[in-house]
């Protein structure tokens, strides 16, 4: 038996939907700080995406801008989860397929059940541009903010938009 190709079904995806996307292709990247080297030719608000686990259970998929600091104690306040815990390779492989450093608002499309949900950043999304791996980390590319968003509605993802700013809590 062979497997489907998920990048043949994100490319068919894109060509469902009109959208061209802005690609290059790059040596493996792991972390951040290997792919900005790489980013730099390519134009978009560039993104780390972070795999959570509900200490009760419950998978979420949080995108946001590269120098972002999250309060993972807040976020999990404030979208109703008791605590997080980053997920294991093992988990994001089988709820998205991916390995790690491969994670994107894209492996969504092999997120079949609808069991992770997705947390996107509002500055991230207020940008024209943003840049996010194709199911693997040997790519990155970049669609507007509305490509993205049309992506998700026709894999039937809703994300929650969250404004990161307005989570921080005060010093003191």
């Amino acid at each position: 038996m062979t497997l489907p190709d998920p990048s043949a079904a994100l490319a068919a995806l894109f060509a469902r939907l009109g959208i061209t996307p802005i690609m290059i292709e790059h040596p493996p990247v792991h972390t951040v700080e290997e792919a900005l080297p790489y980013w730099s030719a390519l134009e978009g608000m560039h993104t780390k995406n972070l795999m959570l686990k509900g200490a009760k259970g419950g998978l979420w998929l949080v995108c946001v801008p590269t120098d972002r600091r999250l309060d993972l104690k807040a976020l999990a306040a404030h979208l109703g989860a008791k605590k997080f815990s980053f997920a294991s390779a093992e988990t994001l492989d089988a709820a998205l397929g991916v390995v790690q450093g491969s994670v994107s608002p894209l492996a969504l499309t092999n997120d079949k059940d609808h069991a992770v949900q997705l947390v996107l950043a509002a500055d991230m999304m207020a940008q024209p541009r943003i840049t996010c791996h194709p199911l693997t980390n040997l790519a990155t590319v970049s669609l507007s903010s509305a490509e993205l968003l049309q992506v998700l509605d026709a894999l039937g993802h809703r994300p929650e938009i969250v404004d990161f700013d307005a989570l921080a809590t005060p010093a003191g």
